[in-house]
């Protein structure tokens, strides 16, 4: 009865003490099903890091269209200290973009920071009011559990957040010994927009429509739902149709000879994926010191210079009045 007992007891203990880790494995896959336009999961998933060895970020993998982006940070930061970087994602707020279902929506946002070695996400407890009023909404994650030097959000909607606040805590090079005082790059990619490759490889419909065959268009009908139906007679006297779903801007008309491949309709995609980078110098305060008190020393050596000049002058004065 004890063995019995003391076993039960022990596999208790080893399954909650794994539990932790069958959750982290578990909530990937979870995120994915509730939220399939939810891209930062994709790079997660697939990349152990999102940057590739050429410089590019894996956005661009399915982003194909590139954008504008910006960043702002100090050029310099003390250790253990807070700095805000703020990522600018700027786009027309009356574009509109073809979402999954077919309808027209509003654009999302979504940005990736990579930070040098040691830099990582502020603690809450040290994120000050002011920048919680502005991350309302905005939900920042590191890149992985090996990777909270790399930060992710989104996607989250663009008309309210064109500009998303980083949170970021400098390293000690005092307490880590892989971190020193140096200037360091900041790598930086801000999406705007879907995609129009999707993670398994196969286009999205956010792409324009091509035409299936060579020859001339005899036909299009207006469907019901608001889409077209081409007929393309080839030149073997075959019939082929394409159907156009909604919110496709048609750009041929009955009657024009088209080649295979060429465009039905225009580029529906509106938004688009842009990098950039900047860097930032991680300031010893003994050199600030050592500079201010250069500075003291000499700004003290002009002010006797001058009032050694300005005694110099008097006698030299009372010596021409004798």
């Amino acid at each position: 009865m004890l063995r019995i007992l003391s076993s039960k007891n022990m596999s208790l203990k080893y399954f909650f003490n794994n539990l932790k880790k069958i959750i982290f494995v578990l909530i990937p896959f979870v995120t994915l099903t509730q939220s399939a336009n939810a891209f930062p999961i994709y790079a997660q998933n697939a990349y152990a890091n999102p940057r590739e060895a050429n410089g590019r970020i894996v956005c661009a993998n399915c982003h194909l269209a590139q954008k504008p982006v910006e960043i702002e940070s100090p050029s310099a930061v003390l250790p253990n200290s807070l700095f805000e970087a703020v990522v600018k994602i700027p786009y027309d707020l009356k574009t509109k973009q073809i979402v999954g279902s077919g309808d027209k929506g509003g654009l999302n946002v979504g940005a990736v920071v990579i930070l040098p070695e040691g830099f990582k996400l502020a603690p809450p407890k040290m994120i000050t009011p002011e920048i919680k009023a502005k991350n309302k909404g905005v939900f920042i994650a590191p890149y992985s559990a090996k990777s909270d030097n790399i930060l992710v959000v989104g996607p989250i909607s663009g008309d309210k957040h064109q500009e998303i606040l980083f949170p970021i805590i400098s390293p000690d090079p005092e307490t880590n010994s892989n971190v020193n005082y140096l200037k360091y790059p900041i790598y930086v990619g801000g999406n705007r927009g879907r995609g129009q490759v999707n993670p398994t490889g196969d286009k999205s419909n956010n792409n324009p429509i091509l035409a299936s065959a060579s020859g001339q268009i005899t036909d299009i009908q207006k469907g019901d739902n608001g889409g077209y139906t081409v007929s393309i007679k080839t030149s073997t006297g075959d019939v082929k149709t394409t159907t156009i779903p909604k919110n496709y801007d048609l750009i041929v008309s009955a009657g024009k000879t088209i080649k295979q491949d060429q465009l039905l309709t225009s580029d529906p995609n509106v938004g688009g994926f842009g990098q950039t980078e900047t860097e930032i110098v991680l300031q010893n305060p003994f050199r600030i010191v050592g500079y201010l008190g250069i500075i003291f020393v000499i700004l003290l050596c002009q002010v006797f210079l001058v009032l050694k000049k300005k005694q110099f002058e008097k006698v030299q004065a009372a010596e021409m009045s004798f």
